[in-house]
């Protein structure tokens, strides 16, 4: 397929049709309205359903009907449209159900406003509802990369039997950029779920639930679950950017940030200046490994976000003050500009490590 300029919310939409999937449901809110709008006018045209619902908490127990059914679906949302989600999700990974879900994050706390944020780290990456549950969270930075991860999302879901999230900003969301989608799948040429509740004609009947009433069931079942999140290790990725001569400062960033970080590096490159990007892909599960090697052969770290500081915390307990981290954020909708980035990064560098 040619590549075609599209906004990363349609991007997204149309990667989970090229992928199989089917059945889309949920609520509009900005700065994600594009996905509904994408998938109300293209589901049809694929044999598909698009439910708008009547609230992000009826959408996300829809997708437990639908991927009970063993269907391919999905929901996309904006931050307190993904908080009146959480019950829902706790009971998709609880019942360890596949599902995507897209968070093209806005600003916050409360109602908050419109603009880009990236304060939702700590909630799709800790487990925003309730019980001892994970969600397998991917971030893209470009256009092409939401693409891509959106379809490699399902994948994931089915493989896992769980809840994966794809992590934007408003930034990704509105952006256009040139994408190509790289494979389509039917949705009758996907792989067999035998688990799922298609009826029982001929075999004994299929049990989606996550209430277990025995606690000693319960706790055998969280341990499984547990198995499950570690299990999810191996799918953890991550990016470096101008690494190879170990920078005296390394800057750690996602999403939308971390293409900032990119024209910051290159512009103290150009001054001599040893600076360098690790950019996290999964957010849970989280590189720790590849960040504590590449941190170790740096001077200072440097974690920048738009948020008040989330991921931040992940990056102090891995480094686990081996390397001084320093953190630089812009929140509310403002966007931190890259020359405001390697003012932070030059500031770092004039302190003796």
């Amino acid at each position: 397929m040619a590549k075609k300029l599209m906004k990363g919310c349609e991007a997204i939409g149309e990667a989970a049709i090229q992928c199989g999937c089917r059945l889309f449901f949920g609520y509009p809110i900005t700065p994600q309205n594009e996905i509904p709008e994408y998938m109300s006018a293209r589901m049809p045209q694929v044999g598909g359903v698009f439910v708008q619902a009547e609230s992000e908490v009826a959408a996300s127990n829809m997708l437990y009907g639908a991927a009970g059914a063993g269907r391919r679906c999905f929901t996309s949302s904006s931050s307190p449209g993904i908080s009146l989600m959480q019950e829902g999700i706790s009971y998709l990974a609880g019942a360890e159900l596949p599902v995507v879900i897209v968070n093209i994050m806005r600003a916050g706390p409360g109602l908050g406003g419109i603009l880009p944020s990236q304060s939702d780290y700590l909630q799709a990456t800790k487990g925003g509802g309730h019980g001892d549950y994970r969600v397998l969270v991917l971030a893209p930075s470009t256009v092409q990369e939401a693409a891509d991860l959106t379809m490699e999302a399902f994948d994931l879901a089915d493989k896992y039997r769980n809840p994966v999230m794809i992590l934007g900003d408003g930034l990704i969301g509105q952006m256009m950029e040139p994408v190509e989608f790289k494979r389509r799948i039917e949705p009758e040429d996907l792989p067999e779920k035998p688990w799922a509740t298609t009826g029982a004609v001929g075999r004994g009947p299929n049990i989606v639930n996550s209430l277990y009433l025995r606690a000693e069931d319960l706790e055998q079942h969280n341990l499984a679950l547990g198995a499950k999140y570690r299990a999810m290790e191996a799918e953890v990725r991550h990016e470096t950017y101008r690494t190879d001569d170990d920078p005296d400062v390394l800057i750690v960033a996602y999403g939308t940030v971390a293409r900032i970080a990119r024209t910051s590096i290159d512009n103290l490159r150009e001054k001599g200046l040893k600076v360098g990007l690790f950019r996290p892909v999964t957010l849970f599960p989280y590189p720790a490994a590849a960040l504590a090697a590449a941190a170790a052969r740096a001077k200072h770290v440097l974690v920048a976000e738009l948020s008040m500081g989330q991921m931040v915390e992940d990056v102090r307990a891995v480094v686990a003050g081996r390397v001084p981290v320093d953190f630089f954020g812009r929140c509310g909708g403002m966007v931190m500009t890259a020359e405001e980035l390697a003012e932070q990064a030059e500031k770092l560098l004039a302190v003796p490590a």
